[in-house]
């Protein structure tokens, strides 16, 4: 394992957060600079756009899955494979990648040992998925991470409106089973809205939503029961989440 150093709060970085076999690191100021970018870094300290790094951390327990790409380095005795089983499996993932905009391959590392994935200005969401009801459907590019446990799916919509009208596609991501999932997100936690529905409805104006329970029905409806009252309140077309379950929604965009 990583000890010491890394995994120890220093002048310029801390652990912001450890949930299970997830760590984040987070550097409070960026002093790898020189004189043409130490202002820029100086005022993305200020407003909170700092650096951070996911750590993974193996015990011969259980593996993970990564995006692909991401692995920064390694120690200890980990082992990489790769998820596709087989010819059939790989053109599935492949097709899969194209209306998602995922990697096709996700490595699976197990073993014992750390990992420490690339820095990344993006903000990490570690999520549990037995609080989702163990599934969720993920915005398209926010999948960073997951134990092996979670299986990894493409979904369809279930009607043309929502993804013709909605703005999230006619695929998405969706996370399924059981274990922690890491998410890469373009606002931070504290920013997102959470809102949890008991057989409850969430109109949005445009795609704010970035991950929902696979339980809740997504449509698109008009504003107001007619045209006209929709071109008078300006709204047009909403997204609809329906049912029992869960949203994440982004406030600003």
């Amino acid at each position: 394992m990583i000890n010491g150093d890394m995994m120890s709060d220093t002048s310029i970085r801390h652990v912001r957060q450890r949930t299970g076999r997830f760590s984040v690191i987070e550097y409070d100021r960026d002093v790898s600079v020189n004189p043409a970018t130490a202002e820029t870094e100086y005022f993305c300290g200020k407003m909170n756009f700092k650096r951070k790094q996911l750590v993974v951390n193996l015990n011969n327990n259980g593996g993970v899955v990564l995006q692909r790409g991401i692995m920064q380095m390694m120690v200890g005795q980990i082992n990489m494979t790769s998820n596709i089983q087989g010819v059939g499996d790989f053109a599935k993932k492949l097709i899969g990648s194209k209306v998602t905009k995922e990697s096709a391959s996700k490595p699976l590392y197990t073993g014992a040992g750390t990992i420490l994935c690339e820095p990344t200005y993006k903000y990490i969401l570690i999520e549990d998925l037995a609080n989702w009801g163990g599934a969720v459907t993920i915005d398209d590019g926010l999948f960073l991470a997951c134990e092996d446990t979670a299986q990894i799916k493409v979904v369809a919509r279930s009607n043309l409106s929502s993804a013709v009208l909605g703005g999230e596609g006619l695929f998405n991501t969706s996370l399924q089973g059981k274990g922690l999932i890491v998410l890469e997100s373009d606002v931070p936690r504290e920013e997102l809205m959470e809102f949890t529905l008991e057989n409850d409805t969430i109109k949005i104006d445009g795609n704010m939503a970035i991950a929902w329970s696979n339980s809740l029905e997504f449509k698109v409806e008009k504003a107001a029961a007619s045209l006209m009252g929709s071109a008078i309140s300006g709204e047009g077309f909403v997204n609809v989440y329906k049912g029992t379950g869960k949203i994440l929604v982004k406030p600003l965009k």
